[in-house]
């Protein structure tokens, strides 16, 4: 009777260290993602921008997403649903040329060729478009 105790009380305290406990809210949720916003960063000679940071700002909200772009120029940003304008980081003397207008995203939009062409420019340090 004394083992059969024994164990009954070993299983108990056995079940209650594995709960988990309360669930704590952590704060508020992030957003749901709406879709996927891509593109390519490169010279005026097609040559991929390395290292650029490309950021996506929510028109009605101001809400910023970034990226930065690989070895191939590419980026990609997953977003909230919302309209977006895009901006590319420049460097000292650098101008873009060519850029995406602004970008309505949906559910499970994937909205790519978000293409920024960038002229100029010198190796000093980036400076926000």
């Amino acid at each position: 009777m004394r083992m059969l105790r024994l164990a009954v009380v070993l299983t108990l305290f056995s079940l209650a260290a594995c709960h988990p406990g309360p669930v704590v809210d952590t704060g508020p949720k992030p957003p749901a993602v709406g879709g996927t916003i891509a593109g390519i960063v490169s010279s005026e000679g097609n040559a991929p921008l390395e290292g650029r940071k490309v950021t996506a700002t929510e028109t009605t909200s101001g809400a910023r997403y970034d990226a930065t772009t690989a070895s191939n120029g590419g980026y990609t940003i997953k977003v909230p649903r919302g309209t977006y304008r895009l901006e590319v980081e420049l460097k000292s003397g650098e101008r873009v040329v060519k850029e995406p207008d602004q970008t309505r995203i949906d559910t499970s939009d994937l909205d790519t060729k978000r293409d920024f062409v960038i002229a100029g420019g010198s190796a000093r340090g980036p400076r926000a478009r």
